[in-house]
């Protein structure tokens, strides 16, 4: 008896998953999934060794009610985290991947372009000034990372 699952894919199906895997829009998705994920990680561990515990606020509450809150508190950092790390993930994802597109290129200046993108947009709340400050903090980042993993 014959599996569908268990046989290889057709040229076609290969190419169509290619197709769909390599698209921008794909990428950023991942990427924004991605950064989720280890945002919750990331918040949930830094607000387990957060020094200022919100049982603190009210020392005549029971046990049950301490971890309650605790829990909650966890939650709503590691909450708050990872939609953060999901926007810079997201953002940084998609335009690196539009300016590789749009160069035909593979190189340094696409993860800097990227990264002056990420800083400028996460910024616009702060103004022309704190747009051009995120812009450039985010491309020197970006170039940091990129000449590390590169060397190796």
């Amino acid at each position: 008896m014959s599996n569908p699952f268990n046989r290889a894919p057709t040229e076609q199906e290969r190419q169509m998953a290619e197709k769909v895997t390599s698209s921008c829009l794909f990428k950023t998705g991942l990427s924004g999934v991605a950064g989720f994920g280890l945002g919750a990680i990331f918040g949930l561990i830094m607000s387990s060794i957060d020094f200022s515990s919100p049982a603190s606020n009210n020392p005549n509450a029971t046990t049950k009610q301490q971890i309650k809150d605790t829990l909650r508190d966890m939650g709503t950092k590691s909450w708050a985290s990872a939609k953060g790390f999901a926007t810079v993930a997201a953002i940084y994802s998609g335009s690196e991947c539009i300016i590789e597109s749009y160069r035909a290129k593979n190189d340094i200046y696409n993860s800097v372009s990227a990264g002056c993108v990420t800083g400028a947009i996460l910024a616009t709340k702060t103004g022309p000034k704190g747009m051009a400050f995120g812009c450039a903090g985010f491309a020197a980042f970006s170039a940091a990372i990129d000449i590390y993993l590169t060397d190796r």
